[in-house]
């Protein structure tokens, strides 16, 4: 586009025909264009009889083609690829600043091997990562590592090695176990049923003070908790350790565990910050298992799954925010990616 003088700017001649001196400045200004329409493959699953003997037989879609509308490859990685450059960089410093993280992993099958699916977020927040369980794969992710809050999970060694943060013990891991010993010896391991009505008795009373907007439990009231606490302890490794029955084996392991781990146990009832259970990372890492249900048990790639651990995080975080996981696709490819303002709304 020529931008000349259509007058002199002297004596106002029109200068429409005369020709350009010299060589012209040039400016130029590049713009999106935009973006082209989807390319849909559809496969139509036919049915066939056969004139010999009556059968009828259904073809096969291609593998992974399992739903009746979904996104291609093509689209997983591209959005991976967006959410990689401008995304994850923010969720890693919004999640490494958050008071409490809930951590969790999942093992997933990808190109014939096992591995694993990692999860650290809170309420608002959700970023996953691939790899296998060993803590070098946990450090991965880019979040846990030097993060000095509270991280909440299940009892997994791999997580001992962070010890800048404070651990908290996912309550409902530890009532399935004190269920299950109970369960098989009620009269022999009284001691889990005493446990495991404290747990849900200061669960109640946490929940109740965090809904009365207060700050933390009376003295008095930890007190009874960790009296109740250590006596159920107590009796647990009384009644078991003299015992050389495989359940009292498994009782006195358990009583003893909670013995060692009393502080992260508690967490919840000391820091009313600090939720109960770590039932936001197994909700964030859910997909992962329903995702691989409907993909015929595995991932064809390794690239695959960390694809999708990448785009999941993305729509995950979207949707604590209250956009709809098409809307936050179709953003990322026309506006840009939608990125969260901060580690919870105002």
């Amino acid at each position: 586009m020529l931008c000349g003088p259509a007058a002199c700017g002297c004596c106002g001649h029109d200068l429409t025909g005369e020709p350009v001196l010299g060589t012209v400045q040039k400016r130029q200004v590049f713009e999106a264009s935009p973006p082209p329409p989807p390319a849909v493959t559809e496969y139509q699953i036919a049915a066939k009889q056969c004139p010999e003997c009556g059968e009828i037989s259904v073809g096969l879609a291609p593998a992974g083609v399992t739903g009746r509308v979904q996104y291609g490859p093509g689209v997983h990685a591209k959005a991976a690829l967006a959410v990689c450059a401008h995304y994850l960089p923010v969720a890693r410093e919004l999640l490494h600043a958050a008071p409490v993280l809930y951590a969790d992993e999942t093992p997933a099958r990808a190109a014939g091997n096992l591995r694993y699916v990692h999860v650290a977020c809170t309420e608002f927040l959700t970023a996953m990562h691939t790899g296998d369980r060993t803590s070098q794969a946990i450090d991965a992710g880019g979040i846990l590592p030097g993060y000095a809050g509270t991280i909440v999970r299940d009892g997994y060694k791999g997580y001992e090695h962070l010890t800048n943060a404070l651990h908290a013990w996912c309550g409902a891991h530890g009532l399935r176990d004190l269920a299950g010993l109970y369960r098989f010896d009620p009269d022999g391991q009284i001691w889990a049923r005493s446990m495991a009505d404290l747990l849900i008795d200061a669960n109640a009373q946490a929940t109740a003070a965090r809904t009365a907007g207060q700050a933390s439990l009376s003295h008095a009231n930890l007190a009874r908790i960790r009296s109740w606490y250590r006596g159920a302890v107590a009796k647990g490794i009384a009644d078991n350790q003299a015992k050389r029955t495989q359940i009292a084996e498994d009782g006195l392991r358990l009583a003893r565990r909670f013995r060692d781990h009393e502080d992260m146990i508690l967490r919840f009832a000391t820091d009313l910050t600090v939720g109960f259970t770590s039932n936001q990372a197994e909700r964030d890492i859910r997909p992962v298992k329903v995702q691989q249900r409907t993909s015929g048990g595995t991932w064809r790639t390794l690239l695959g799954l960390a694809d999708f651990a990448i785009v999941q995080s993305y729509l995950s975080t979207a949707a604590k925010w209250g956009i709809d996981a098409l809307d936050a696709l179709t953003r990322l490819f026309t506006e840009g990616p939608w990125l969260p303002p901060a580690t919870a709304p105002p």
